[in-house]
């Protein structure tokens, strides 16, 4: 397409009326943010005045088409279609005939029609939102299937397994991680350390800071800060590579090549997140005790106190506990990220949303199981 401010003319629009009360608009030159407004207003006009049974667009003449010009195509096709008459186009060049196929009509006259005309009541919202829910529900429990079926074949078969796509998003989630996940874990730790200490202070008791921090670093701090970090990094990362994917249509052509989507591209990501979120994990503890090293130091106390301190409160169990909880949130990291992208609508927008839902649902699902987590844990005494 040319530039619209170049060698593009401004458009033109001539009406044409024909049989069977058939009205067909012909524009010519340049659609875009500048030009098109004076063609739309011209074109409403003549369509409230002639009322067709069909409306045929013209674009066999258009040079340069943008959002713009789409977005007066869509309105028009609306408007015709609410009058209860026929629409096409026709002429379009395949560049703008791509551009014009991003967009869905349907979806748009929904979002105009919301709430204009009816108004819900609270049972009709409360039933429409429970049928959401559970729509919702089945899509994540398949989709939990085909990875847990890829996965258990995979592990079957480990020479079928993309061992690079692994290895490159093992780098991604996890060494390129580190930074982020020591300075937020440290100043976490830090933050605990410094309002605790003040409190305790009342009864002489700062030395227990340690024990406090440990506690809470190892069986909740630790995992769910790393996991949160995490999954606003790679999370949202995952969703925007797929989504970007489902746009271009690339995933269309794994199915029409015969290739799963699931076990290409979903289970590599699983995978590096299982290896790699425990190991950020154990750093994000550790920085989280420096942290509160910091803070120690400040109240007079040495380093070798503040280890000692530490190695009395903690277990084994109480790390292995916390650990165990991330490999959880790393599935959970992966397969929402994932599914989100691959659920992306087709539009401007649509990457944007789907990292957008990827790392919402992915806090709230972590939050959730970490709940559950510590419900049993409770129960078993860990």
């Amino acid at each position: 397409m040319t530039k619209p401010h170049s060698t593009t003319s401004p458009p033109s629009l001539e009406t044409v009326i024909e049989d069977n009360n058939t009205l067909r608009l012909k524009i010519k030159g340049s659609l875009n943010a500048y030009t098109t407004a004076k063609v739309w207003e011209n074109s409403l006009l003549a369509l409230k005045t002639t009322k067709p049974s069909q409306l045929i667009l013209d674009g066999s003449e258009i040079d340069y088409c943008d959002t713009t010009g789409i977005a007066f195509f869509t309105n028009l096709q609306i408007r015709q279609e609410q009058s209860g008459g026929t629409y096409k186009v026709e002429g379009l060049s395949d560049e703008i005939n791509k551009l014009y196929k991003l967009f869905d009509p349907e979806e748009l006259k929904q979002t105009g029609e919301s709430d204009s005309t009816h108004t819900e009541s609270k049972i009709e919202t409360a039933g429409r939102l429970g049928v959401e829910a559970w729509e919702e529900l089945q899509i994540n429990i398949i989709f939990t299937g085909r990875v847990t079926v890829a996965l258990f074949k995979a592990m079957l078969r480990p020479d079928k397994i993309r061992w690079r796509d692994v290895f490159i998003t093992s780098e991604k989630f996890g060494a390129n991680a580190l930074f982020i996940i020591a300075l937020v874990n440290f100043l976490v730790g830090l933050v605990i350390a410094f309002q605790s200490a003040v409190p305790m202070k009342q009864y002489g008791a700062q030395i227990f800071v340690a024990d406090l921090l440990v506690i809470a670093y190892f069986k909740e701090l630790g995992p769910l800060m790393t996991a949160f970090v995490v999954n606003g990094r790679s999370g949202s990362a995952f969703a925007a590579e797929l989504g970007t994917m489902k746009v271009n249509e690339e995933l269309d052509a794994l199915d029409t090549m015969g290739l799963d989507p699931v076990p290409f591209l979903v289970v590599p990501k699983v995978i590096a997140s299982v290896i790699m979120l425990p190991i950020l994990t154990v750093f994000g503890n550790l920085f989280g005790l420096l942290g509160g090293l910091v803070v120690m130091f400040s109240l007079g106390f040495t380093f070798n106190t503040y280890l000692n301190q530490l190695t009395i409160a903690a277990t084994y169990g109480m790390l292995l506990s916390g650990l165990f909880k991330t490999l959880f949130f790393a599935v959970i990291i992966a397969g929402v990220g994932c599914l989100a992208g691959m659920r992306a609508a087709k539009g401007p927008s649509a990457v944007g949303d789907a990292a957008t839902k990827a790392v919402v649902v992915g806090i709230v699902l972590m939050i959730l199981v970490d709940g559950i987590f510590g419900v049993v844990y409770y129960i078993l005494g860990v």
